[in-house]
């Protein structure tokens, strides 16, 4: 039978295998995806396949530049646990996958993942991936990177441990007042640079809390529509990463320091370990007593 993308996609979501690897097992057992990953088990996937079902959200952040270009690499590379994430060989494969990033010419994880892992081995990412399952015993996955050229500015970052990572492009100002911006950055969360940037969704819905919250009061319209103002107003200067007070000086806004400091952010990226992923919530208590009623 053909063996279609959608096939091997199915394929490698379910056993964490590279693609080559998931197309080429198609083909052998005729697009039978359970005798597909049986053989695969079989070989030297096996630890890779089994595991890859299990959530992977701990891990670092890397951040790899390149000073003659002006450009840097931030990846997030996701482990089971914290313990797996500070294993030596762990952090080694992250900052090489980095550094691929900041040479790979690809948009997205999935060509990453069959690059060489590095310049002149045949290794791909994803081979060494799956070895270091086999060898660290944990599902492990890159789960995103962002290439970040600077375009009229300088690059900055800062990163709180492993676990977040900032890189900020600085127009004017100094080095400091780069590395404070990314501090602040890591620490806030900012959803957007400005106002006019706030995803309309976001902002419908939080009008929509808002104003419910507003009625509760029993004031008149005009004076809810007032409240509900104010409050919006509240809510973008604390989610717009100009609007925020700044952390360093909780009395002036980015904003006003950046104007002080005759600079503007062009653009910024950040990352955080495990964010959005949902974690499963282990209760042991309950496995217990499940396990004493049967």
């Amino acid at each position: 039978m053909a063996i279609t993308a959608s096939l091997v996609k199915e394929l490698r979501e379910r056993t964490g295998a590279g693609m080559m690897e998931c197309k080429k097992a198609l083909v052998e057992t005729n697009g039978d995806i359970d005798a597909a990953i049986e053989q695969m088990r079989k070989s030297g996937q096996a630890k890779a396949a089994k595991k890859a079902g299990r959530i992977a959200a701990e891990g670092v952040i890397v951040i790899s530049f390149s000073e003659d270009c002006g450009q840097a690499a931030m990846v997030e590379v996701n482990s089971e646990t914290d313990f797996v994430a500070k294993d030596d060989n762990f952090t080694s494969f992250a900052k090489a996958v980095a550094e691929r990033v900041l040479v790979g010419a690809v948009d997205d994880v999935t060509a990453l993942m069959e690059l060489p892992l590095h310049e002149g081995e045949e290794t791909t990412v994803d081979q060494a991936r799956e070895a270091l399952v086999s060898k660290l015993g944990e599902n492990m996955n890159v789960r995103r990177f962002s290439r970040i050229q600077a375009s009229s500015g300088k690059l900055s970052s800062y990163q709180h441990g492993a676990r977040i990572g900032v890189v900020v492009e600085l127009d004017g100002g100094d080095e400091d007042l780069g590395k404070d911006l990314a501090m602040h950055i890591a620490a806030t969360n900012p959803i957007c640079l400005s106002a006019d940037q706030m995803p309309k969704d976001l902002l419908d819905k939080e009008r929509e809390i808002v104003t419910a919250q507003a009625k509760e009061s029993g004031k008149p319209d005009e004076i809810v529509a007032k409240m509900v103002d104010g409050r919006m107003r509240k809510y973008l200067a604390e989610n717009t990463l100009l609007g925020q007070a700044f952390v360093k000086d909780p009395d002036t806004t980015v904003e006003k320091l950046l104007k002080s400091k005759a600079a503007t952010i062009v653009q910024y990226a950040r990352f955080e370990v495990g964010e959005g992923i949902e974690k499963k919530q282990e209760n042991f208590a309950e496995e217990v007593m499940a396990q004493a009623k049967m």
